[in-house]
């Protein structure tokens, strides 16, 4: 029997409170305008911002604020319940031949915002000016080929729809669960076919956060509920599983002051490491995002769907003292998460992060001793509010100097030689970091930069994982026929499995940018007899891709190659092309039928390296409008055109990716996995780049002691 109408109206009322603050807290998706010390922290209000100091500098508070004020006075809005849900305000750059021309102190260029708004089942594509007040550009795009990016308005008021349905209320109730005891996650719908279509759907389901904060492992397994967020109506509940217990572990609290409580020692303790920088820093910050550092130059900024975005990175040549051209833009352009469950509660989860959540807006602030060493710069990101209202999200982006004791370059000579030589340089580098905290999930993203011209990305992954609760409390209880979709991590609790890839937008300009793209491929050769005792060795054939079907890539172990953007105008006196190279790591495949809707929708995944000719308007691997997407506006699509990319101004597309087989040591929380791939100079540098660099001495060790113990 069901409860009674004001015992349901207590429980909605009350449930809807406490599950949106928690909600708001947990997933980061905060209201700036809720009164609570926390969340102002997270996501406050902004107050003040810095003016742009340069082209690509993101919009400050009062340009937010003026385009806020352009869209409410715009004819198309400005009617009574008009103004549309901003689901993303940001910086439209420049035009690329206007920002490589740009110099300090020359005029600036016009500042432009990028808008996409929603309103009445349709999406506006919109071009600010901001200077003259003006809308440049304004497209309208229908449904039919997605949905924006969710507002974290879009999720608080998607995660309480279910609490005013009498059949969810039952549900929970039937399951000996008091409404006020859950946290309920907003998740995307994906894509299925023409009933999830012409509307704006997620689908709600639940966790039981009493007696820990760790909700994640406490699923109310089987019960799913289908919201249409834009008329906050319930359009169907899935009930099943309520046989499946919740979890009852009480060692699922990870925080630290409730784990030294439990009384047993813990087997990695270590003393406290500091880097000490009696100089300070070796790095410069120009305005608030240009940064300098050991003879690089790049420009930073947060964003909110890509995370962080850094921009015309260039590196000094130590023989002439100039900078040179490397990059002109790299971010994360796109996350697919595919969970292995193709059962009813399970088969919709194939999370498309960025595009759907945001990166940037996930991201939460860095901890300063923790996430990011002491003498670390932080930024902090400026974005706007659903109804176009300016917001801060401080210390989203840090910018440090790293040793970890590695070597840059070493060479000894043994006493056999009577040379008595020991020469070695530790390896210093740059990092840049962000980390999203995307629900459950959360993603490290690093890009280093070392002294010998290498970057190398890093994207690294904690957090919890995504579970599933079963009757299950032994491995010799399940069936030897039935799958489980993942590992049994303890009593009544499944991992699933599921696959990380993450795709880097990397416009590289080598020397400028007109550029190639070549396949350095190694192939076997067999030696001529009587030439040699050697059988056979590897010869290397170098292809200079001439169209984008020419360089789609997928890596094979035993056919290897080594890839090189190179440009053909720039010959060094030796007669080799002045190039980049990517080396690849974190390299799993997707194994998803290609047809299977979750990876037309990912196509990007189908390789791991991708080129196109430079577009404006192709930045984001899975689409601009990503939620509910069809995979019709993909990297996939863009280069069934198969234009000419020789020797012309040319994006890569990397996607780093790896295969996740839960374990026990992943509950209740997950050490943190990484995976990373490199750019690295080829016959870029006349020679060892870093030759000249000095190494530590004994004063130097003195000095860091002294100011050690001071």
């Amino acid at each position: 029997m069901g409860p009674s109408p004001t015992t349901s109206c207590h429980f909605i009322v009350f449930s809807c409170c406490l599950l949106l603050a928690i909600f708001l807290i947990c997933f980061s998706w905060t209201n700036p305008s809720i009164s609570s010390t926390k969340t102002n922290t997270l996501n406050r209000i902004a107050i003040s911002s810095p003016s742009p100091q340069h082209p690509l500098d993101p919009l400050s508070l009062e340009e937010i604020s003026s385009v806020q004020s352009v869209l409410r006075s715009y004819p198309q809005f400005s009617f009574p319940n008009a103004f549309p849900s901003i689901h993303t305000l940001s910086l439209e750059e420049p035009p690329k031949s206007v920002v490589l021309a740009w110099k300090p102190g020359r005029t600036f260029p016009p500042r432009r915002a990028s808008v996409i708004a929603f309103t009445s089942g349709k999406s506006h594509v919109m071009t600010v000016d901001i200077n003259s007040r003006k809308v440049l550009l304004h497209e309208i795009v229908t449904s039919v080929s997605g949905y924006p990016m969710l507002t974290p308005e879009d999720l608080a008021t998607a995660a309480f729809i279910p609490f005013s349905n009498s059949t969810f209320l039952d549900s929970l109730i039937s399951r000996g669960i008091d409404p006020s005891d859950i946290t309920c996650a907003p998740l995307p719908s994906g894509w299925f076919g023409p009933l999830e279509e012409s509307r704006r759907l997620m689908k709600i389901q639940c966790y039981s956060h009493k007696d820990t904060i760790n909700f994640y492992m406490k699923p109310v397994e089987g019960l799913t509920a289908l919201v249409d967020i834009d008329r906050n109506e319930t359009l169907h509940i899935w009930g099943i599983g309520r046989k499946i217990p919740i979890n009852s572990d009480p060692d699922t609290d990870y925080r630290y002051e409730v784990q030294k409580e439990k009384g047993t020692p813990s087997s990695c303790k270590v003393n406290p490491i500091l880097m000490i920088q009696p100089k300070g820093p070796s790095f410069e910050v120009g305005g608030k995002h240009l940064i300098k550092w050991a003879g690089w130059e790049m420009h930073v900024r947060p964003d909110a769907r890509a995370g962080v975005i850094i921009s015309q990175v260039k590196v000094t040549d130590p023989e002439t003292g100039k900078y040179r051209q490397v990059m002109y833009k790299g971010m994360a352009s796109e996350l697919f998460v595919p969970y292995m469950d193709p059962t009813d509660a399970w088969y919709f989860k194939t999370y498309l992060d960025a595009g759907e959540y945001g990166f940037g807006i996930q991201a939460m602030p860095l901890d300063r001793l923790n996430d990011c060493p002491t003498g670390a710069y932080f930024m902090d990101g400026v974005f706007a509010r659903a109804d176009g209202q300016p917001y801060l999200r401080s210390d989203m982006v840090c910018v440090f100097e790293r040793y970890d004791g590695d070597v840059a370059w070493r060479h000894a000579e043994g006493p056999t030689t009577g040379k008595h030589v020991r020469e070695v340089r530790p390896k210093i580098s740059l990092v840049i970091r962000m980390a999203a905290s995307v629900g459950n999930y959360d993603y490290i993203i690093d890009w280093e930069f070392q002294t010998d011209g290498l970057i190398r990305i890093k994207v690294s992954a904690s957090g919890m994982l995504m579970v599933k609760g079963t009757t299950y409390e032994n491995m010799n209880q399940v069936p030897e026929e039935e799958d489980l979709y993942g590992t049994l991590i303890t009593e009544n609790v499944i991992g699933i499995v599921h696959d990380h890839y993450i795709n880097f937008y990397l416009d590289m300009d080598v020397d400028g940018s007109n550029n190639s793209f070549v396949n350095v491929h190694l192939v076997n050769q067999e030696t001529n007899e009587g030439v040699s005792p050697r059988k056979s060795y590897l010869k290397v054939k170098k292809q200079v891709a001439k169209t984008e079907k020419d360089a789609q890539i997928k890596l094979k172990l035993y056919d290897p190659s080594e890839f090189h953007v190179v440009n053909p105008s720039r010959i060094n006196t030796i007669g080799n092309p002045s190039g980049y190279r990517i080396v690849p790591g974190g390299t799993a495949a997707s194994l998803l039928d290609s047809h299977d809707p979750p990876q037309m929708r990912a196509a990007f995944t189908n390789n791991q390296i991708w080129v196109t000719p430079y577009n404006r308007r192709e930045q984001w691997a899975a689409g601009l409008l990503t939620c509910q997407s069809k995979g019709d506006d993909t990297l996939a699509k863009w280069t069934e055109k198969d234009r000419p990319i020789e020797n012309r101004d040319i994006v890569l597309w990397y996607t780093l990716g790896f295969h996740h087989v839960p374990c026990q040591e992943d509950y209740p929380i997950m050490p943190t996995v990484s995976a990373s791939f490199d750019i690295k100079p080829v016959n870029f540098f006349k020679k060892n780049p870093i030759l000249r660099a000095a190494p530590y001495s004994k004063d130097d060790f003195l000095t860091l002691r002294s100011q050690a113990f001071a």
